[in-house]
């Protein structure tokens, strides 16, 4: 009897219940591996792409639907594709909008790729070696935005995370880093937006058009409205195409708008497979999937191209213990917490500087007199919460007189902090402004040594560098 070939094993949809669709084979021998492609059609003759996720007893193999399984038909034939999902070369994309399975969706004609890759990938292993002379380097990468460039700087192949609860500028924040860094460093940029509005991926198309860096920017998107499937997957999606530029030693700037999103589809995925949850009701793989895809941000070992990656964050409830948080954030070199209070008391960006934390705050690495003054800034501010609890009930009259002079320095320090953002400007009506980091240090050392105190405070709110 001849074997059959990959295409022409097909197998019949006995369940769909919802994204989850069960495809029954007649042997064995014939159910596909883990992660396989199946294609089946509904009763409208458009694909569906299935994803193989569990091998169930009675030849079944459970699939995740990765496009709407509306009027999708029991006993409707599926196809086994003989691969897994694989995507073009990150060189074809440049400029394109595609979604998880590597096809455009704006509507300008399909991508032209010689090479795809897959999105899975096997374990990677570890980087570290042994012997002497195996310093690593750091290349510190400046932001624009003053509060990123003096206390949590930017380190090529990093990972930076913006945490935050809903409304507190998250998206507002990773756009302006994109039209800062690409412009000035003028490196590839993937833009991966997972399960968040379409909205926001729209806006960003026009203002990277508006700042002529579309052509170094691919983005992928699996948005709010599409299945869990996708928006699990395409964060594999979006590492996968920055591996393809990396791979021809170029550094990538990858976003990712949001990371939560692909832990929650994770969770949606591990319910609709009837897996029991964990005790905080989040999926029991859940540390494993937030590795999975951030062990996929490194540098290479020949010392070629890096990854360097911002990832948006959102707080449930501005609740920073929430387990899925924790797990991404134990992953991250910065933490850059964004705080309710700071956007009440309108200061934007609205980064608290107590609660955030950067590991490349180190003098080795910024130098002696940046360090220096970030930690300055940090005891002035740490000084300044405890002053401003005793002003709230004894008046700023009570305070010594050096404790009155902090206190003066301190508020200066958080308005000079603020800045006005390029994609913020229709909200706000200031005109944004990049601040290098050299006239950042320069204002701050200004600051606390007191060379402005006959100031008002009001001139340093949301202004660029230090008149």
């Amino acid at each position: 009897m001849p074997v059959k070939t990959n295409n022409e094993v097909k197998g019949r949809i006995v369940s769909v219940q919802g994204p989850v669709v069960d495809v029954k084979f007649t042997t064995a021998d014939e159910v596909p591996n883990i992660f396989s492609v199946l294609t089946t059609q509904n009763v409208d003759k458009e694909e569906v792409t299935l994803e193989v996720a569990e091998h169930l007893p009675g030849n079944l193999a459970r699939c995740i639907a990765i496009n709407s399984t509306i009027n999708l038909q029991r006993n409707a034939e599926a196809k086994v594709a003989g691969t897994t999902i694989r995507i073009p070369d990150g060189e074809a994309i440049y400029g394109r909008i595609i979604n998880m399975l590597g096809q455009p969706i704006d509507q300008k004609g399909p991508v032209t790729s010689l090479e795809t890759f897959p999105i899975r990938k096997k374990d990677m292993g570890s980087l570290v070696k042994g012997g002497k002379g195996n310093k690593k380097s750091f290349e510190v990468m400046e932001t624009g935005i003053k509060i990123i460039d003096v206390l949590f700087p930017v380190v090529k192949g990093g990972k930076t995370g913006v945490l935050g609860g809903a409304a507190l500028g998250k998206s507002i924040l990773t756009l302006e880093i994109i039209q800062h860094i690409v412009k000035k460093y003028r490196g590839s940029c993937v833009f991966v937006g997972v399960g968040e509005r379409i909205r926001e991926g729209n806006e960003l198309y026009h203002e990277l058009t508006k700042h002529e860096v579309i052509d170094k920017t691919m983005m992928v998107f699996g948005q709010m409205n599409e299945p869990p499937g996708a928006r699990f997957g395409v964060a594999m999606t979006g590492i996968t195409i920055a591996e393809t530029i990396q791979r021809k030693n170029q550094d990538v700037l990858l976003f990712v708008d949001n990371i939560f999103r692909f832990v929650q589809a994770g969770a949606e995925i591990s319910t609709l497979l009837g897996r029991v949850p964990s005790e905080t009701g989040y999926q029991p793989t859940l540390i494993s999937e937030a590795s999975e895809f951030h062990e996929r941000i490194r540098s290479t070992q020949e010392g070629g191209g890096s990854i360097t990656s911002f990832e948006a964050v959102y707080v449930p409830a501005d609740d920073l213990t929430d387990p899925a948080v924790v797990a991404i954030f134990s992953f991250l070199d910065s933490i850059l917490v964004l705080s309710r209070e700071r956007i009440q008391l309108g200061l934007y960006p609205a980064v608290d500087p107590l609660l955030s934390s950067c590991a490349n705050l180190d003098i080795d690495i910024i130098g002696k007199r940046h360090f220096d003054i970030a930690q300055d800034i940090i005891r002035i501010f740490q000084r300044y919460e405890e002053l401003r609890r005793i002003v709230l009930v004894i008046g700023i009259d009570e305070l010594s007189a050096a404790d009155r002079t902090l206190y003066g320095r301190a508020r200066k320090l958080q308005n000079f902090l603020t800045q006005p953002f390029f994609v913020a400007e229709p909200y706000t009506g200031k005109k944004g402004e990049y601040v290098t980091l050299a006239q950042t240090l320069d204002g701050c050392e200004r600051i606390i040594a007191g060379k402005v105190d006959n100031r008002p405070e009001e001139e340093f709110y949301l202004i660029g560098a230090l008149p």
